[in-house]
């Protein structure tokens, strides 16, 4: 009798023993997996950040002049007609070239590369302004936005941005979320300038990662979320579920064998 009663006790104690590891187990989960963990109730950021998306070499832009005379405007503005005899057609777009220029009509080669898209448009009205065109209108969109969002994550794959920025927290959310198995504290973002490439890793479960310099991405940049210990441990066949499985098998013959003595 006395010996049942000691390996119960023994049974409680390694009982416990697991629920605490559990409880400890799901609050290391919870450090590793939610969002931004360090922000207070109702806490205040202001948002400094004026990023706005520089051109870059292999840069595709949408460029179009307009003034009160259409006709004058018409030179700068080369249109690849539609076929069947059709009137119409759509504006030619124009390639940064690997020493950063566009070769615009008229004007010659202009020298984008580094410029935002507001600076462009105010070089190229100052170069209609000297002598061509009156109160010239410029409208530039980058046609080639686009960034990639692999591992980790809901549908990874490559995202055309319709916009001028996007947030690493929106490219997130295009590419569905991580997944459960993914790295929240170590999102790498690769950028590549001009054949230099820099790379950036940044912590999610960190509100500072509102205040990186990654926070905005640029064209063609490459957000990367590493599997977790666990995704790799899996591969392997040692998971935490298979841990616990056997031990609660192994508490359960150990439950039978007291009861029977």
């Amino acid at each position: 009798m006395k010996r049942s009663i000691f390996i119960n006790h023994r049974l409680l104690l390694l009982l416990s023993l697991v629920v605490s590891f559990l409880f400890s187990s799901c609050s290391s989960l919870k450090e590793k997996v939610v969002y931004f963990q360090n922000a207070k109730n109702f806490e205040t950021t202001v948002d400094t950040e004026s990023f706005t998306p520089k051109f870059k070499v292999n840069d595709i832009v949408s460029i179009f002049v307009s003034t009160y005379d259409l006709e004058a405007a018409k030179p700068f503005n080369l249109i690849v007609e539609s076929g069947g005899g059709q009137q119409g057609g759509s504006v030619i777009d124009y390639l940064i070239d690997i020493d950063g220029n566009i070769d615009f009509p008229v004007l010659g080669k202009i020298k984008l590369l580094g410029l935002t898209l507001e600076e462009a448009k105010e070089l190229i009205k100052q170069k209609l302004s000297e002598g061509y065109l009156k109160d010239p209108i410029v409208n530039m969109r980058i046609l080639n936005f686009r960034i990639s969002v692999l591992g980790e994550v809901g549908s990874p794959g490559t995202y055309t941005v319709s916009g001028e920025r996007i947030t690493i927290m929106e490219a997130l959310g295009l590419a569905g979320d991580l997944t459960i198995k993914g790295r929240r504290d170590n999102v790498l973002i690769v950028r590549d300038f001009n054949g230099n490439k820099t790379y950036t890793r940044i912590n999610l479960t960190n509100k500072e990662v509102f205040n990186s310099p990654v926070y905005y991405l640029t064209q063609n940049d490459v957000v990367y979320v590493e599997p977790n210990n666990s995704a790799m441990s899996a591969s392997t066949g040692d998971t935490r579920t298979t841990f616990f499985l056997s031990l609660v098998s192994l508490l359960i013959s150990l439950a039978i064998l007291t009861t029977r003595f």
